[in-house]
């Protein structure tokens, strides 16, 4: 797996309509809680999946990628690398375009069986900072 190129990432960042956070904390202080507000008010419908919440950042809250009801095109990633594959496995079943894992986590495998199924995959990226760098509108 190479590097994504600066193209890649904006198109991903300007055809994204709805993020599915994996691992959203619903605490303010949390990095997953603070990327996923950003891109909220970026203008991303944001869609919170963590088991063990009802609701974060006034949206409903899912257990799984697979209880998600609308289309996703983008899962982000905020999970402990050996935890990744099956979340992946459910982003190729609901048709996700891009599977986005945060800085710091890195699966190789997960990357490759994503790739395999044609999703486009960035690796150990933050999508907040990538957001703010490239400048998408």
């Amino acid at each position: 797996m190479q590097l994504a190129p600066v193209e890649t990432i904006r198109r991903i960042l300007k055809e994204t309509k709805t993020i599915a956070v994996v691992g959203l904390s619903p605490k303010p202080s949390r990095p997953s809680h603070r990327v996923a507000l950003y891109l909220q008010q970026a203008g991303y419908r944001i869609i919170p999946v963590n088991p063990g919440q009802e609701e974060i950042l006034g949206q409903r809250c899912y257990p799984d990628l697979l209880s998600i009801p609308d289309k996703v095109d983008l899962v982000d990633i905020f999970r402990r690398p050996e935890d990744v594959f099956p979340i992946v496995e459910q982003a190729i079943e609901i048709g996700a375009r891009t599977v986005w894992m945060q800085q710091g986590v890195v699966n190789q495998e997960a990357a490759t069986l994503a790739e395999e199924a044609g999703l486009t995959v960035i690796m150990d990226r933050c999508l907040k900072i990538d957001h703010n760098q490239f400048g998408v509108s």
